[in-house]
Protein backbone atom coordinates (compact mmCIF):
# COMPACT_ATOMS: atom_id res chain seq x y z
CA UNK A 1 0.00 0.00 0.00
CA UNK A 2 1.26 3.46 -0.88
CA UNK A 3 2.00 5.61 2.23
CA UNK A 4 -0.70 8.12 3.14
CA UNK A 5 1.50 10.38 5.28
CA UNK A 6 3.56 12.04 2.54
CA UNK A 7 1.62 15.32 2.41
CA UNK A 8 2.79 16.16 5.95
CA UNK A 9 5.85 18.23 6.90
CA UNK A 10 9.30 16.96 5.92
CA UNK A 11 10.31 15.88 9.43
CA UNK A 12 7.17 13.81 9.90
CA UNK A 13 7.65 12.23 6.48
CA UNK A 14 11.34 11.51 6.99
CA UNK A 15 10.58 9.75 10.27
CA UNK A 16 7.59 7.81 8.93
CA UNK A 17 9.54 6.57 5.89
CA UNK A 18 11.77 4.47 8.13
CA UNK A 19 10.89 0.83 7.60
CA UNK A 20 8.97 1.51 4.37
CA UNK A 21 9.90 -0.43 1.25
CA UNK A 22 11.23 0.73 -2.10
CA UNK A 23 10.52 -1.65 -4.97
CA UNK A 24 12.73 -1.36 -8.05
CA UNK A 25 12.02 -3.25 -11.26
CA UNK A 26 14.92 -3.50 -13.68
CA UNK A 27 14.85 -4.51 -17.31
CA UNK A 28 18.18 -6.15 -18.09
CA UNK A 29 18.22 -4.73 -21.58
CA UNK A 30 17.00 -1.24 -20.52
CA UNK A 31 14.57 -1.17 -23.43
CA UNK A 32 11.85 0.80 -21.68
CA UNK A 33 9.33 -1.97 -22.29
CA UNK A 34 6.35 -2.03 -19.87
CA UNK A 35 7.03 -3.95 -16.66
CA UNK A 36 4.38 -5.69 -14.59
CA UNK A 37 4.96 -4.59 -10.99
CA UNK A 38 3.96 -8.06 -9.69
CA UNK A 39 6.26 -9.99 -12.00
CA UNK A 40 9.65 -11.34 -10.99
CA UNK A 41 10.36 -13.37 -14.12
CA UNK A 42 10.28 -12.47 -17.79
CA UNK A 43 8.34 -9.38 -18.82
CA UNK A 44 7.49 -8.26 -22.36
CA UNK A 45 10.08 -10.66 -23.74
CA UNK A 46 12.89 -9.39 -21.52
CA UNK A 47 14.37 -10.47 -18.19
CA UNK A 48 12.93 -8.37 -15.37
CA UNK A 49 14.69 -8.15 -12.04
CA UNK A 50 12.90 -7.15 -8.84
CA UNK A 51 14.71 -5.58 -5.90
CA UNK A 52 13.00 -4.75 -2.59
CA UNK A 53 14.73 -2.68 0.08
CA UNK A 54 13.64 -1.04 3.32
CA UNK A 55 14.51 2.52 4.26
CA UNK A 56 16.70 2.76 7.37
CA UNK A 57 18.03 6.33 7.26
CA UNK A 58 16.57 9.64 6.04
CA UNK A 59 17.11 13.39 6.31
CA UNK A 60 14.45 16.12 6.20
CA UNK A 61 14.74 19.30 4.10
CA UNK A 62 12.38 22.15 3.24
CA UNK A 63 12.41 25.65 1.81
CA UNK A 64 12.78 27.29 5.23
CA UNK A 65 16.05 25.44 5.76
CA UNK A 66 19.29 27.04 4.47
CA UNK A 67 20.73 23.54 3.87
CA UNK A 68 17.92 22.69 1.44
CA UNK A 69 18.06 22.90 -2.34
CA UNK A 70 14.73 24.75 -2.15
CA UNK A 71 15.87 27.53 0.20
CA UNK A 72 16.33 30.08 -2.61
CA UNK A 73 13.06 29.22 -4.35
CA UNK A 74 11.91 27.14 -7.27
CA UNK A 75 14.26 26.44 -10.17
CA UNK A 76 14.52 23.98 -13.03
CA UNK A 77 16.80 21.81 -10.92
CA UNK A 78 14.53 21.57 -7.86
CA UNK A 79 11.05 21.88 -9.43
CA UNK A 80 10.07 18.34 -8.39
CA UNK A 81 10.42 19.31 -4.72
CA UNK A 82 7.72 21.94 -5.22
CA UNK A 83 5.37 19.45 -6.87
CA UNK A 84 3.02 16.89 -5.38
CA UNK A 85 4.11 14.73 -2.46
CA UNK A 86 5.26 11.20 -3.19
CA UNK A 87 7.40 11.85 -6.23
CA UNK A 88 11.13 11.37 -6.83
CA UNK A 89 13.44 14.35 -6.61
CA UNK A 90 16.81 13.18 -7.92
CA UNK A 91 19.90 15.36 -8.03
CA UNK A 92 23.44 14.94 -9.31
CA UNK A 93 26.31 15.79 -6.98
CA UNK A 94 30.12 15.96 -7.10
CA UNK A 95 29.91 15.40 -10.85
CA UNK A 96 29.43 11.67 -10.42
CA UNK A 97 26.68 10.67 -7.95
CA UNK A 98 22.87 10.65 -7.90
CA UNK A 99 20.79 11.00 -4.72
CA UNK A 100 17.11 10.16 -4.21
CA UNK A 101 14.56 12.24 -2.28
CA UNK A 102 10.86 11.61 -1.68
CA UNK A 103 8.88 14.82 -2.04
CA UNK A 104 6.73 15.87 0.91
CA UNK A 105 4.23 18.48 2.17
CA UNK A 106 1.74 20.38 0.03
CA UNK A 107 2.26 21.23 -3.61
CA UNK A 108 4.02 24.58 -3.97
CA UNK A 109 6.06 24.21 -0.76
CA UNK A 110 9.51 22.79 -1.46
CA UNK A 111 10.06 19.88 0.91
CA UNK A 112 11.22 16.30 0.95
CA UNK A 113 13.22 13.53 2.58
CA UNK A 114 16.61 12.37 1.38
CA UNK A 115 16.96 8.59 1.42
CA UNK A 116 20.41 8.08 2.96
CA UNK A 117 20.60 4.30 3.47
CA UNK A 118 18.60 1.15 2.76
CA UNK A 119 18.56 -2.48 3.88
CA UNK A 120 18.05 -5.14 1.19
CA UNK A 121 14.97 -7.34 1.59
CA UNK A 122 14.96 -9.15 -1.78
CA UNK A 123 17.40 -9.14 -4.67
CA UNK A 124 20.66 -8.81 -2.72
CA UNK A 125 22.46 -10.87 -5.34
CA UNK A 126 21.37 -8.38 -8.02
CA UNK A 127 22.57 -5.47 -5.87
CA UNK A 128 25.95 -7.08 -5.26
CA UNK A 129 26.37 -7.82 -8.95
CA UNK A 130 25.53 -4.24 -9.87
CA UNK A 131 27.85 -2.79 -7.25
CA UNK A 132 30.73 -5.22 -7.71
CA UNK A 133 31.05 -5.68 -3.96
CA UNK A 134 29.48 -7.56 -1.08
CA UNK A 135 27.32 -6.83 1.93
CA UNK A 136 26.62 -3.59 3.77
CA UNK A 137 28.93 -1.44 1.67
CA UNK A 138 26.63 -1.86 -1.34
CA UNK A 139 23.89 0.44 -0.04
CA UNK A 140 25.00 2.30 3.11
CA UNK A 141 24.93 5.79 1.61
CA UNK A 142 22.74 7.92 -0.66
CA UNK A 143 24.95 7.62 -3.75
CA UNK A 144 25.59 3.91 -3.18
CA UNK A 145 21.90 3.07 -3.01
CA UNK A 146 21.19 4.94 -6.23
CA UNK A 147 23.89 2.94 -7.99
CA UNK A 148 22.52 -0.29 -6.53
CA UNK A 149 18.98 0.50 -7.68
CA UNK A 150 19.95 2.08 -11.02
CA UNK A 151 18.42 5.42 -10.10
CA UNK A 152 19.37 8.42 -12.22
CA UNK A 153 17.83 11.56 -13.74
CA UNK A 154 15.62 9.44 -16.04
CA UNK A 155 13.41 8.93 -12.95
CA UNK A 156 13.30 12.62 -12.03
CA UNK A 157 9.77 13.55 -10.93
CA UNK A 158 8.60 9.93 -11.12
CA UNK A 159 5.35 9.15 -9.29
CA UNK A 160 6.36 6.67 -6.60
CA UNK A 161 2.97 4.98 -6.76
CA UNK A 162 4.05 3.43 -10.04
CA UNK A 163 6.69 1.00 -11.30
CA UNK A 164 9.53 0.75 -12.06
CA UNK A 165 10.32 2.62 -8.81
CA UNK A 166 7.64 2.48 -6.15
CA UNK A 167 7.21 3.13 -2.45
CA UNK A 168 5.23 0.84 -0.14
CA UNK A 169 4.06 1.32 3.43
CA UNK A 170 5.73 -0.93 6.00
CA UNK A 171 6.22 -0.78 9.74
CA UNK A 172 9.25 -0.97 11.98
CA UNK A 173 10.14 -4.45 13.15
CA UNK A 174 9.54 -5.44 16.79
CA UNK A 175 12.19 -3.95 19.01
CA UNK A 176 13.34 -1.32 16.51
CA UNK A 177 13.46 2.31 17.58
CA UNK A 178 14.18 5.62 15.89
CA UNK A 179 17.00 7.99 16.76
CA UNK A 180 17.27 11.61 15.62
CA UNK A 181 20.65 13.28 14.98
CA UNK A 182 22.13 16.23 13.07
CA UNK A 183 22.43 15.71 9.32
CA UNK A 184 25.60 14.59 7.55
CA UNK A 185 27.75 16.30 4.94
CA UNK A 186 26.19 19.77 5.02
CA UNK A 187 27.73 23.15 5.86
CA UNK A 188 24.61 25.10 6.87
CA UNK A 189 22.11 24.48 9.67
CA UNK A 190 24.41 21.73 10.89
CA UNK A 191 22.94 21.78 14.38
CA UNK A 192 19.40 20.91 13.34
CA UNK A 193 18.17 17.48 14.36
CA UNK A 194 16.73 16.34 11.03
CA UNK A 195 18.43 12.99 10.41
CA UNK A 196 16.30 9.96 11.28
CA UNK A 197 17.71 6.45 11.63
CA UNK A 198 16.66 3.00 12.77
CA UNK A 199 18.98 2.78 15.77
CA UNK A 200 21.73 0.20 15.48
CA UNK A 201 20.87 -0.90 11.94
CA UNK A 202 24.05 -2.22 10.28
CA UNK A 203 23.24 -0.50 6.97
CA UNK A 204 23.36 3.07 8.30
CA UNK A 205 25.71 5.42 6.46
CA UNK A 206 27.17 6.43 9.81
CA UNK A 207 26.43 4.93 13.23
Amino acid sequence: MFPQFLAQDADTVARALLGCHIVRLLDDEHTGEPIDEHTTGRVAGHAAERIVVRIVETEAYDQLDPASHTFHGKSERNRAMFGPAGHAYIYFTYGMHYCLNVTAATEGFGAGALIRAIEPVAGMEIIEQRRGRKGVDCVNGPAKLCKALDIDKSLYGHDLRLPPLSLEQAELRPGERIEVTPRIGISKATERQRRFVIAGNPYLSRR
